[in-house]
């Protein structure tokens, strides 16, 4: 039954990829005929028309989405209120297109833009500065050899606090390298090698900064809405998420947020890719990321 379910949905995702190809493919074979010049001109008022429409329409678009990051930020603000903020903080974001801010509408850097924001107009006389190294696609093995790179290691050895979102495409290459014949044990096979790379980011990450707080934020299931009839695809994220959780408890200064029930049943807070989170979305990560890292951004007499 699981080697069939796979297959089936493997077919999906190869008919889904073959439609989106046509879709952005130019029309290179459509006849052309002869048309009427009067046509021509009444076409083009038409277009000149429809033209005005979306530039207003765009308009009325870029204020929902400039007042929907407003709103993101005001919520996360409000989380905040009351939390006074270390003098001089550093915060590095790493890892795949959920750090990079993939589907954010508003092109504010997704949940780590959201936090950012928040962070500097709550302590508006605070030195706050987050750097962003996410990169859409990346691995964890293609993380692991990011971090080596001199701007993002002189990045990591400054940082107070590292924010990080990876293994969600680990599970896209199984997908990719086992196409047409994928199986649940392909992804049983992979988890030892996954949980032995993200050890070897930790400990990488450790030995340029043995102090730096890390937060290992999970991943969600974007299948489900659409594949829920493949329950296998909800294992295989639990999985992901389960050795996530498993590894950073095997360290002190190594925290895991869970954000996939954040997403359970929420078809409105994806991209129209399906598959990242839009500005809703990303806010709702941005609120969860704040009240786990709310204790390690705190000055010390604030603690106390």
């Amino acid at each position: 039954m699981k080697h069939k379910s796979f297959l089936i949905l493997g077919l999906i995702l190869g008919l889904a990829s073959f439609f989106i190809w046509i879709s952005l493919s130019p029309d290179k074979h459509l006849p052309t005929t002869p048309v009427d010049q009067n046509e021509v001109n009444t076409q083009q008022k038409k277009d000149n028309a429809d033209q005005d429409k979306d530039e207003t329409s765009e308009t009325s678009d870029d204020k929902t989405i400039s007042d929907g990051i407003k709103e993101a930020v005001t919520r996360v603000v409000e989380g905040a209120m009351g939390v006074f903020v270390k003098e001089d903080l550093d915060i590095v974001a790493i890892g795949d297109s959920l750090t990079q801010g993939v589907g954010d509408e508003s092109d504010n850097g997704g949940y780590v833009g959201i936090l950012e924001k928040s962070l500097k107009k709550s302590e508006s006389d605070q030195n706050i500065e987050i750097k962003n190294y996410g990169k859409r696609g990346n691995r964890t093995d293609q993380l692991l050899k990011r971090l080596n790179k001199e701007e993002i290691s002189e990045s990591v050895k400054e940082a107070d606090i590292i924010l990080m979102t990876i293994g969600a495409n680990d599970i896209m290459k199984i997908v990719k390298d086992n196409f047409t014949d994928l199986k649940y044990e392909d992804f049983v096979k992979e988890q030892t090698r996954y949980e032995t790379r993200l050890q070897s980011i930790f400990d990488t990450i450790q030995v340029k900064n043995p102090d730096v707080k890390i937060f290992l934020i999970g991943i969600y299931n974007p299948f489900n809405q659409y594949f829920s009839e493949v329950p296998e695809l909800g294992q295989i994220m639990n999985d992901w998420n389960k050795i996530s959780r498993n590894v950073t408890s095997q360290y002190d200064n190594i925290s895991f947020i869970p954000i996939a029930d954040l997403f359970e049943g929420r078809k409105d807070l994806y991209y129209k890719d399906n598959f990242h989170p839009n500005l809703e979305g990303y806010q709702l990560i941005a609120e969860r990321v704040f009240e786990y890292i709310k204790e390690s951004i705190q000055q010390e007499d604030e603690k106390a």
